[in-house]
C-alpha cells in the first residue's frame, strides 16, 4: 500500500513540476511586442493616383484548418486539427481562389500561419506571397507561442501566425500596432497578441492612403474589444486629421453598428452577439454585405440549415473615400470558417 501511495505521490510531483516548468518557460519566452514596430520602410516609394478606383479583399483564411467538416474545441467542439491532407486541400483551394482575383489591388488576410503545429508547419505566408510575386507582401505577427498546452489530451502546440497584407503597390512604410490589453497571467501567455497592420502609400497629390489590416479579440467578455476599438479610434482620428485617406478591413470579431442581417440561406448567430457602438466615428462609412454571412460557429461541422452565422468581417472608410461597391463572396465555408468580402472605392 505504501508503495502505491509513493508512486501516486511521485506521479503528482512530476505533473506539478512539469506544469511549473511550462509556466516558467512560457513566461520567460513570452512574445512581448513593442507598441509599434516598423515592418517595412521605403521613403522614395512611387506615388499612386488619387484619380483611380481601388479594389480590396478581406479574408480570414482560418490557417487552412477550419473548413466545413471541422468543429473546434475553443468554440465548444471536439477537434483540435484536421488531418494533414485536409489542411493541404484547404490551403490549395484558398490559393486557387486568391489567384483568380486578378482585379484586386489590396488583399488583407488574417490567421495566416508561418510555422504552426495546427497547420503542419506549412508556410502559408510564403505560399500566398508566391501567388502574386509582383505584389508587396508584409506580415504582422499576432500569435507566437512555443507551446499551447490545451486541450491536455491533444495540445495545440507551437503556433506562429499573423496578418498578411498583399498590395499591388510598394508602400512608404508598414507598421505593426499592438492593441492594448490582454488576458491575465498565466492565460495571456498562450493567447494572441492582437494588433493591426498599417500600410502607407504615397498619393500623387501629396497625402497618404492608409490601408489597415485588423484582427480584433475573440472569446473575451467584450472588455478587450472595447479598449481596442477606443485605441483604434484615436489613431484613425489623428490620421484623418492630417488629410490622409484611411481604409480599415479585417476580422473585427463583432458586428458593425446596428447590424440587421438579410441572410437567405443561413440562420443568424445572436448568441453573445456584440455590436460596435452606434456613434463610433459617425461620419465614417461602414462597408459590408448584409446578405452574405462572413463567419460561422465551430461547435459542429457546417450545416447550412442549422449552423449559426454572422457578419464580423467588413470595412470602415474615412469620409474622404466613397464606397462604390461591397460584396460578400459566398463560398459556403468550404475551406475556412470565414467568407471573403470585396470592396471597390474611389478617393474624393
Amino acid at each position: 500500500m505504501k508503495k502505491i501511495i509513493k508512486i501516486i505521490f511521485g506521479f503528482i510531483c512530476i505533473l506539478v513540476l512539469a506544469f511549473v516548468g511550462l509556466i516558467g518557460y512560457a513566461t520567460l519566452s513570452d512574445y512581448r511586442p513593442d507598441p509599434t514596430a516598423v515592418v517595412f520602410e521605403k521613403q522614395d516609394a512611387t506615388a499612386i493616383s488619387i484619380q483611380k478606383n481601388y479594389k480590396l479583399l478581406i479574408w480570414n483564411i482560418g490557417y487552412g484548418g477550419l473548413g466545413r467538416d471541422m468543429d473546434f474545441f475553443y468554440d465548444g467542439g471536439k477537434q483540435v486539427r484536421p488531418k494533414r491532407q485536409i489542411v493541404e486541400k484547404n490551403i490549395s483551394a484558398i490559393e486557387t481562389f486568391l489567384a483568380q482575383q486578378n482585379d484586386i489591388d489590396f488583399f488583407l488576410l488574417q490567421e495566416v500561419d508561418k510555422k504552426s503545429k495546427r497547420s503542419y508547419s506549412i508556410d502559408e505566408y510564403l505560399k500566398t506571397a508566391n501567388i502574386f510575386p509582383q505584389f508587396h507582401s508584409s506580415f504582422g505577427k499576432n500569435y507566437d507561442v512555443f507551446f499551447v498546452p490545451v486541450p491536455p489530451s491533444d495540445p495545440l502546440g507551437h503556433v506562429l501566425s499573423g496578418l498578411q497584407t498583399l498590395a499591388r503597390f510598394e508602400p512608404l512604410g508598414v507598421t505593426r500596432h499592438s492593441f492594448p490589453g490582454n488576458y491575465a497571467w498565466p492565460q495571456g501567455l498562450f493567447m494572441l497578441d492582437r494588433c493591426f497592420l498599417v500600410s502607407r502609400y504615397r498619393l500623387d497629390q501629396g497625402k497618404q492612403l492608409l490601408v489597415i489590416n485588423t484582427h480584433n479579440s475573440a472569446y473575451d467578455d467584450g472588455t478587450l474589444r472595447i479598449n481596442q476599438m477606443a485605441y483604434l479610434k484615436n489613431f484613425l482620428i489623428q490620421e484623418y486629421g492630417k488629410g490622409n485617406y484611411v481604409i480599415v478591413g479585417g476580422d473585427w470579431n463583432q458586428c458593425p453598428p446596428d447590424f440587421n442581417p438579410e441572410f437567405k440561406l443561413n440562420p443568424m448567430d445572436n448568441e453573445n452577439r456584440m455590436d460596435i457602438e452606434t456613434d463610433y466615428l459617425p461620419e465614417w462609412k461602414w462597408a459590408y454585405d448584409s446578405k452574405i454571412p462572413t463567419n460561422r460557429r465551430l461547435i459542429a461541422p457546417y450545416n447550412q440549415k442549422t449552423t449559426l452565422t454572422t457578419v464580423i468581417d467588413f470595412f470602415l472608410v474615412s469620409p474622404n473615400i466613397e464606397v462604390k461597391q461591397v460584396q460578400g463572396i459566398y463560398l459556403n465555408f468550404e475551406h475556412s470558417d470565414h467568407n471573403p468580402v470585396k470592396m471597390e472605392v474611389s478617393l474624393k
